[in-house]
């Protein structure tokens, strides 16, 4: 058999044994993401569009932070008393409907509350997704199941941008509302026809080890898990690194090279592009816990982030910034869904969802305090100076989870 007949032998080879829930999540997920055209383009529709400073962009997204925040606390607690199927059809649902209502919104006092209120109620949906996952899965393949919904989120990012920046040459900024609205209520309701209510599996904790030797929590509760809490730094100042993609990378990418958003829309598609072609096969290859802990995979993907914002400081040819989304985009298959595995098996029995709240809040404080941090940088220094700002952060992210995985933290 020839090198190209294997290799896509053991790229089908990696979408083997899920369930048909599994595959039914990602297929909602993928729609919902598809339309999702507000976030990635929200910075510039801000700035180029309604004339806000990078400061109000930068409260704007603290506010996107906060309701992030919130709304993941509130998704895991709901989670863990109603289930995640009426939780994961609300958040859809109310998402698009402020969506629909924010499309109308100009002053910047209300676009501030509407952030905070979409952000509250579409992270709502985030710890149910994970519990769903895990209820659908079995531990064996939790984490390419995992990566099968990552997949499925990405490809949607993929169609997004680049729907979304021929929106906007074509027809404006505010038709992206209504799109990515709908497709909120469009996937509510093939959560409602195609998922139906089913108790959350727990499997023994004897069969959840994470690949760092590090058994699933004894502890009922994430705030006693010590080691679980110092991960979450880590995971949090990772995640603020690379969210930078989503607010201060695209208005640089505009004022530093000179893009158009149409350009920009393409450039981050390349991330979904790469994600679709290479996660799910190199999740496979690397889910073997003999051969690699968790932590340090973790380790290797922040150094990959903080290098590719460290090599746009030092070309002037344009394709550098393929090279550095390459980077950056590698960092993200290696981190988000071996991060996501841990706090699965750490997660106390009866608990998941507040595990999986603690988790996503992570993400939320990275949010509240990364957009605003860099948008801050961008307007007291220079691009250059800010690239290396950032790859700091990402350094600092390895070095705690370096010390997780020693036992040193």
């Amino acid at each position: 058999m020839s090198i190209f007949r294997r290799a896509i032998s053991y790229y089908f080879q990696s979408f083997v044994g899920f369930s048909a829930q599994v595959w039914w999540l990602a297929l909602v997920t993928l729609v919902n993401r598809a339309g999702a055209m507000v976030i990635p383009f929200l910075s510039l529709y801000l700035t180029a569009d309604l004339g806000f400073t990078l400061e109000r962009v930068g409260w704007v997204m603290t506010s996107f932070g906060a309701g992030s925040l919130v709304g993941a606390w509130i998704g895991g607690k709901l989670t863990d008393q109603l289930g995640f199927y009426k939780i994961m059809v609300f958040s859809l649902a109310s998402s698009g409907l402020i969506l629909f209502i924010m499309s109308f919104f100009e002053n910047y006092w209300l676009i501030l509350v509407g952030v905070f209120f979409f952000t509250l109620a579409s992270d709502a949906f985030r710890p149910p997704a994970y519990v769903a996952i895990a209820a659908y899965s079995r531990p064996a393949n939790r984490t390419r199941a995992i990566t099968l919904v990552r997949l499925a989120i990405n490809l949607g990012f993929s169609i997004g941008p680049a729907l979304g920046g021929w929106i906007i040459s074509g027809m404006g900024y505010r038709l992206l509302f209504w799109v990515d609205g709908a497709t909120c209520a469009i996937a509510a309701l093939l959560i409602w026809v195609l998922l139906s209510p089913k108790r959350q599996v727990s499997h023994d904790a004897s069969n959840t080890h994470g690949a760092a030797g590090i058994p699933a929590a004894k502890q009922e509760v994430p705030y006693k898990d010590y080691r679980y809490l110092v991960f979450l730094v880590g995971l949090f100042l990772f995640a603020a690194m690379f969210f930078q993609y989503f607010s201060v990378m695209p208005v640089y990418y505009k004022v530093h090279w000179s893009l158009s958003e149409g350009e920009i829309g393409l450039l981050m598609a390349v991330n979904g592009l790469l994600i679709f072609f290479f996660e799910m096969p190199l999740i496979y290859a690397l889910d073997d816990r003999s051969r690699f802990s968790r932590f340090f995979i973790l380790l290797v993907a922040a150094f990959l982030l903080g290098g590719g914002f460290l090599i746009l400081n030092f070309s002037n040819w344009t394709g550098i910034l393929v090279i550095g989304m390459t980077l950056a985009t590698l960092a993200e298959m290696l981190c988000f869904p071996f991060a996501n595995a841990v706090a699965m098996e750490r997660g106390a029995k009866g608990h998941t969802g507040m595990y999986m709240a603690y988790f996503q809040v992570a993400f939320s404080l990275a949010h509240l305090v990364g957009h605003n941090m860099g948008m801050r940088f961008s307007g007291q220094y220079d691009y250059p100076t800010v690239m290396y700002l950032f790859t700091i952060g990402s350094v600092v992210s390895a070095i705690v989870f370096w010390g997780v995985r020693k036992k040193v933290l």
